[in-house]
């Protein structure tokens, strides 16, 4: 369902905006920064300038129904979306397509109900409101109101929270949104804040303000770049991220363009681009996450890049020793807990950290202990142990609110592990010593949903991440090594590739990570590769 086997296809059924800002023109412009092909498909004719909108002329339904037959005939869609419809029939029959389309194959709705006019006035009279809530509500994979507009969609006054009034679009059948501009607190902050609420997460996206004057299309831009990353097979979650980084950067190449707002532009090269990777909170982080007053700070320098070297990952004191006695000087002591542990157990455990501590301390080596984290912070209050912490985020997500600010606080050295894009913005959010970018390869350690990361995904995670990445899964073989090492990721996480004798494997592993870093680095690729399996929305919900 491509135009070729690189540019998938995506229509865009919305107006025309004669100031050349918004709507279609937008559209195109969020298109091509991501590569896809988009067909425009006029459903409004617009009197507008830069200043504001003078009139609106609905396309008749004839004339939208053999624009959709057209294209369904030549250039199905991978996904469709929305903008401005005028009228609850134009509603109606874009909700018939997208039930015919999903019956011959996989098929993504992106809606932006385009419902309020910046000045406050109404787009869409109630009819219209009901047809969105009873017939594109239901058939959504995103859906991207601003504040006003699910206020609109929800009949909620301003008290509710933009949390609620995403529960609320969701309940409608709506498989995910995402509130755009959704908090006050943020803003006097000066954070650009967005509300997502998606099957992979949930949370506020969050970058630095900008100040300007020229925002004209910003909403367009949005809505068009995640359905273009949901086009490239990115899940929902990672493809709002990389909508976010769009419109920042669009929003700073924004331009004068007649004597109003003018209008942004979205361009090609903006997934290189470190400062506008966002920062994800955690849903239970629903008032005001204690990051936001820190990330114009953090975005403006990020923290210095830290060797870790070859990580060692093993699974006691005893092995601890004789990664140490072989050279290593990064390590991580991972004890899976038992299904019914006891205090034996318990006790056995703390001996085993104590003695490990003990051991990087005297040999001047840094050790990381995955999860256990009350006895990590117990113990790493003493300055003599000086241990780090490594967690996954669900672990992250189980400790709450306070439990993640005490981990932040403790002055332990937090990793955290990361395998898609919406993982590394919320990794980043907690300020942490190192992110994992994994499995960089396939690895039989452990079952996992994300597909290999590849050589291509972990250079961008490097590029991107503004602290040292540390590399982890099916890492093997010295030729593995140096490869990983060539994108200049700050640590190399080696499982099963240590082997039963590391006097001999370990300064093996070490010569790669040398040769590697010696090599020319590793390209950045203008955007990863998905890491997740995108299912497209292909539930048929029959037309009525």
């Amino acid at each position: 369902m491509t135009a070729d086997k690189d540019k998938p296809v995506i229509w865009s059924i919305a107006g025309n905006d004669t100031g050349g800002g918004a709507g279609l023109t937008a559209d195109q412009r969020a298109a091509d920064a991501f590569g896809v092909h988009l067909c425009p498909v006029v459903a409004a004719l617009t009197a507008q300038n830069s200043r504001g909108v003078a009139d609106i002329y609905a396309v008749p339904y004839a004339q939208l129904q053999s624009q959709l037959a057209a294209l369904a005939d030549d250039l199905p869609p991978r996904v469709i979306k929305t903008g401005l419809l005028s009228n609850a029939q134009q509603v109606r029959l874009v909700a018939e397509w997208v039930d015919r389309l999903r019956q011959q194959g996989l098929l993504a709705l992106v809606v932006d109900p385009v419902l309020v006019a910046s000045t406050g006035a109404p787009f869409a009279d109630a009819a219209t409101l009901h047809a969105y809530r009873d017939l594109l509500l239901p058939r959504a994979t995103l859906l991207t109101p601003n504040r006003r507009e699910a206020g609109r969609l929800t009949d909620a006054d301003d008290s509710v929270s933009v949390a609620d009034l995403a529960a609320r679009l969701r309940q409608h059948g709506t498989a995910a949104v995402c509130i755009t501009g959704g908090d006050d607190a943020a803003h006097q902050h000066n954070v650009a804040a967005d509300w997502l609420d998606a099957p992979e997460a949930a949370g506020w996206l969050a970058l630095p303000r900008l100040n300007t004057h020229h925002t004209h299309g910003t909403g367009c831009t949005f809505a068009t770049s995640a359905a273009a990353a949901l086009a490239l097979g990115f899940v929902t979650a990672d493809a709002v991220v990389l909508a976010k980084m769009a419109t920042a950067h669009a929003l700073h190449h924004g331009y004068a363009a007649g004597q109003g707002a003018g209008p942004v532009w979205a361009q090609p090269g903006f997934g290189t681009e470190p400062e506008l990777m966002p920062f994800l909170s955690w849903p239970d982080d629903a008032d005001l996450p204690p990051w936001w007053q820190g990330v114009q700070a953090r975005w403006a320098a990020p923290a210095p890049q830290q060797e870790l070297g070859l990580y060692a990952l093993v699974d006691s004191a005893e092995r601890i020793q004789q990664a140490l006695a072989a050279g290593v000087r990064t390590l991580q002591l991972r004890i899976k807990t038992p299904h019914e542990p006891d205090d034996a157990w318990y006790a056995q455990l703390r001996q085993t950290v104590a003695r490990s501590a003990a051991l990087c301390q005297q040999a001047g080596a840094r050790l990381f202990i995955n999860d256990h984290t009350a006895l990590a912070l117990e113990m790493g209050r003493s300055p003599a142990d000086a241990l780090g912490l490594h967690l996954g985020q669900e672990d992250l997500a189980a400790l709450g609110v306070q439990g993640r600010i005490q981990v932040a606080t403790s002055g332990l050295g937090l990793g955290v592990s990361s395998h898609s894009l919406w993982e590394l913005a919320r990794a980043r959010s907690l300020d942490p010593v190192y992110i994992a970018c994994g499995p960089v390869w396939p690895t039989q350690t452990k079952e996992m949903p994300w597909r290999a990361q590849g050589i291509d995904n972990l250079a961008w995670w490097v590029h991107m991440a503004g602290c040292p990445v540390v590399a982890i899964g099916g890492i093997l073989q010295p030729a593995q090594i140096a490869q990983t090492a060539a994108t200049g990721a700050g640590g190399l996480c080696v499982v099963r590739g240590l082997g039963d004798d590391l006097a001999v494997t370990v300064p093996a592993l070490q010569q790669a990570i040398a040769e590697g870093s010696a090599r020319a680095r590793a390209p950045v690729p203008a955007l990863p590769h998905p890491s997740l399996p995108n299912r497209l929305r292909v539930g048929y919900v029959p037309y009525s």
